[in-house]
């Protein structure tokens, strides 16, 4: 979406605030012993209070108000009372939504409780790549040279990229131009980030896959060749220099 008066930048901002607090208070929330679709139907009245109506929910009647993935599962991960979280699941949340005309998304994964798993690394490795990436996003820089620098990023910390999930345009819409924002170096991508555009710019770093394949239930992600993978995702208004981060209030960098 492209930011041409005050009342677009203004919209953006509550929107991206809205998913943006309802991210960190989800996280917050989160216990072991809790089922996902608990932590999914609270995540749900933080919207609704909010006035903001759940995108995936509004677009593709995804069953659940945000969506949560848990271990081996990369995203769209389906809330079910069945589904119990525990202590040292690795879990992503993405929160998307819709306010006013107005469309913001943002994600991330956590270690609940106690690292027993070894897979601080990985969430680590994920939140400081993205921040390496939007700080060197600005009007006129190619967007594969973005890919470029996040997959190098993942290669020097030991890990691999999720090649067919991607960052996209954001604002009027779930999802607009640029259509991918890819987490590598795709040759043929030769369109540039252009100022005073908002897009959602997301991580998907891998221990072991390469590629998202979609489970029997029509939405889950998983790997291709098993293994974890961290996401952590922020819309962004991008400048001349700096982009601004509309969804900094879900503090994902400090998780």
């Amino acid at each position: 979406m492209s930011i041409t008066k005050e009342h677009e930048l203004s919209g953006m901002q509550t929107v991206s605030n809205a998913v943006a607090q309802t991210l960190k208070e989800m996280r917050n929330f989160a216990k072991p012993g809790m089922s996902t679709k608990a932590l999914d139907e609270f995540g749900g009245s933080i919207l609704n209070a909010l006035g903001a109506k759940s995108a995936p929910r509004l677009t593709y009647n995804f069953p659940g108000w945000t969506c949560i993935s848990v271990n081996n599962e990369i995203a769209h991960g389906i809330p079910s009372e069945h589904k119990i979280l525990k202590d040292g699941d690795l879990i992503n949340i993405d929160v998307s939504a819709e306010l006013n005309g107005f469309w913001s998304d943002n994600g991330g994964s956590f270690i609940l409780g106690n690292d027993i798993y070894g897979h601080q690394k990985l969430v680590t490795s994920s939140k400081e790549i993205l921040k390496k990436a939007i700080d060197n996003i600005k009007g006129g820089v190619r967007i594969a040279e973005i890919g470029r620098l996040i997959e190098t990023e993942a290669r020097k910390k030991g890990f691999k990229v999720i090649k067919n999930l991607t960052g996209h345009g954001v604002g009027r819409g779930l999802h607009e131009e640029p259509h991918e924002i890819a987490n590598f170096y795709d040759r043929y991508n030769h369109e540039r980030f252009k100022k005073s555009t908002t897009v959602a710019i997301e991580t998907f770093i891998s221990t072991a896959s390469t590629i998202a394949e979609t489970e029997n239930d029509g939405w889950t992600l998983t790997g291709d060749k098993g293994g974890f993978v961290a996401q952590h995702e922020h819309t962004i208004l991008i400048t001349a220099g700096k982009p601004i981060v509309l969804t900094a209030a879900n503090n994902i960098w400090d998780a």
